[in-house]
């Protein structure tokens, strides 16, 4: 699907599968009455079964609920960590968003930690609130992310990378073993063995961003023959 979409254009598609199934949007689509519209310029995507979506070069993030994200904490009031998402506001993770975490056993979070967080209230009447476990209560791969680069990217190479047909990080783990968080609000994480490497796999991903699969493979490939010369 490569249907270019202006702010207010309806999506058929999305409204004719609504009448028989629940439809998912995602980012740049939003219900109007009983129409579905585009919100924001970009290439209308669309994911098996029912999931539509609006792709488009940005880099102000606009939060949504259920995406996860990287975030900054900025300061402590009370209750609840102040973290930067990047977006307009910023957002509210409580102390008790933590795997196991009580009044008496509170995580361990300070002010400049980097979280990697789950978007649980996005709506444009309420402030962004965070959650570091996911539906299940567990904390999983989400938490306070030690050590590590971090590194801003536009939001259309954020989601580039968690599709599922996207070579890039399968090509980079063959040359150079690395960990990875990526934030749908345009943040990425990585940590690999050293200082050299990390940055290396960090430009390398920002390279990807306009390039074909075959030109990520060459990408992939030469990094890893320029840290082993």
């Amino acid at each position: 699907m490569t249907e270019v979409v202006m702010p207010g254009d309806r999506i058929p598609a999305a409204e004719e599968m609504g009448k028989t199934k629940k439809v998912i949007l995602g980012p740049g689509l939003r219900r109007q009455d009983e129409h579905v519209v585009a919100c924001k310029v970009g290439i209308l995507q669309h994911k098996e079964p029912n999931t539509f979506w609006v792709d488009s070069y940005q880099r102000r993030y606009v939060p949504v609920r259920g995406e996860h994200i990287i975030g900054v904490v900025t300061s402590k009031a009370g209750d609840i960590f102040r973290v930067d998402i990047g977006s307009s506001e910023q957002a509210a993770l409580p102390y008790l968003a933590f795997e196991q975490a009580t009044k008496k056993n509170r995580p361990d979070v300070n002010t400049g930690d980097l979280v990697y967080a789950r978007l649980v209230v996005a709506s444009k009447d309420f402030e962004p609130e965070l959650v570091c476990v996911n539906s299940s209560g567990k904390k999983g791969k989400l938490g306070v992310l030690s050590d590590g680069f971090v590194f801003n990217c536009s939001l259309n190479l954020a989601r580039m990378i968690l599709r599922e047909n996207c070579p890039l990080l399968a090509a980079l783990t063959k040359e150079i073993p690395f960990e990875i968080a990526v934030g749908l609000n345009g943040r990425i994480w990585i940590k690999a063995k050293s200082v050299k490497e990390t940055i290396a796999v960090g430009n390398a991903i920002l390279a990807a961003e306009h390039a074909s699969n075959e030109q990520i493979s060459k990408i992939c490939e030469n990094i890893g023959n320029i840290l082993f010369i």
